[in-house]
């Protein structure tokens, strides 16, 4: 079986068991992780379906990953929802309730609603950690990956001073080798003249798989966001049939406060085995609480 087939199959299937294994015998040799003592199946299963089954790749990812939490304390050791209910109060990021016609899940950021005032960058990014975090849980994220939209609008020079090289390179690095999920497509729209600096220092960090990836849409976005996705998928303000994006934004935040526990969980033992409650499993349409083998 080559890695796209293996990634179908589900967790607990008898032939993932050797890669597991593989993977985990790496991990707890890696000098890098000689302080992690286990490696549960689901866990090491994520970066395995991030890297089509590639032993060695996924290796890599998960020490870029281990590294970049080791090096980024101030986001990786508080992944709470109440942390930042405020910002998520106002609208500013959604997890669109319907996947494109890929079975991506779809990303929405409206950084026009992220006042620079009340809310530092690493606050900001730790809203997308923490549903990176979530949805990598998903079996059907793990395989169809996912694709963003920013939406430019609002920003201003206020936006920009935030945005360090160091700040940069932690984004580009989770888009691109540091978290267990595919990046299928990163869209922007509204997009200012402005922007462009700060968008010329993320993109120096990004390799050219991701870059690949990039549209910028413009102003005028509503017809050439339609070439990429289906009317149900987005928001009547993107030019869609699909709910409102006030209450897709709501509807994810509620679903990441019914997840502060799990969160709690991978902020504190993200290697280890992981807890879904009833409550959890509402952030997953494929409601996996089922367990998955040891390994």
């Amino acid at each position: 079986m080559n890695g796209a087939q293996l990634s179908e199959l589900p967790d607990d299937s008898e032939p993932l068991r050797p890669y597991v294994s593989g993977l985990r015998r790496s991990a707890l040799r890696a000098r890098e992780l000689s302080a992690v003592r286990t490696f549960s199946a689901p866990f090491l299963i994520k970066f395995l379906r991030a890297r089509d089954f590639d032993e060695e790749l996924s290796l890599k990812l998960l020490l870029n990953y281990q590294r970049w939490r080791r090096e980024s304390p101030e986001i990786s050791t508080c992944l709470s929802p109440s942390s930042v209910i405020g910002l998520l109060n106002t609208t500013y990021h959604a997890v669109l309730p319907q996947r494109d016609h890929t079975g991506s899940r779809v990303l929405i950021y409206r950084i026009g609603q992220w006042n620079p005032k009340h809310w530092t960058a690493f606050q900001v990014f730790r809203v997308s950690l923490i549903t990176s975090e979530i949805i990598s849980t998903e079996t059907e994220t793990q395989r169809r990956g996912l694709k963003v939209i920013f939406d430019l609008q609002g920003w201003s020079l206020g936006h920009a001073l935030q945005i360090n090289p160091s700040l940069a390179r932690k984004i580009s690095s989770v888009l691109s080798d540091s978290f267990p999920l595919k990046v299928r497509g990163i869209h922007l729209v509204n997009e200012p003249m402005f922007f462009r600096p700060v968008f010329a220092m993320i993109r120096l960090f990004l390799p050219d798989k991701i870059k690949q990836r990039i549209h910028m849409h413009g102003a005028d976005f509503h017809d050439t966001l339609s070439d990429f996705f289906s009317p149900p998928v987005l928001p009547p303000e993107y030019g869609g049939e699909g709910p409102s994006i006030e209450g897709a934004c709501q509807g994810w935040t509620n679903q990441l406060l019914q997840s502060e526990k799990l969160l709690q969980q991978i902020a504190t033992h993200p290697t280890g085995d992981i807890t879904i409650t009833p409550e959890d499993a509402l952030i997953s349409e494929e409601g996996e609480t089922e367990p998955l083998f040891e390994g």
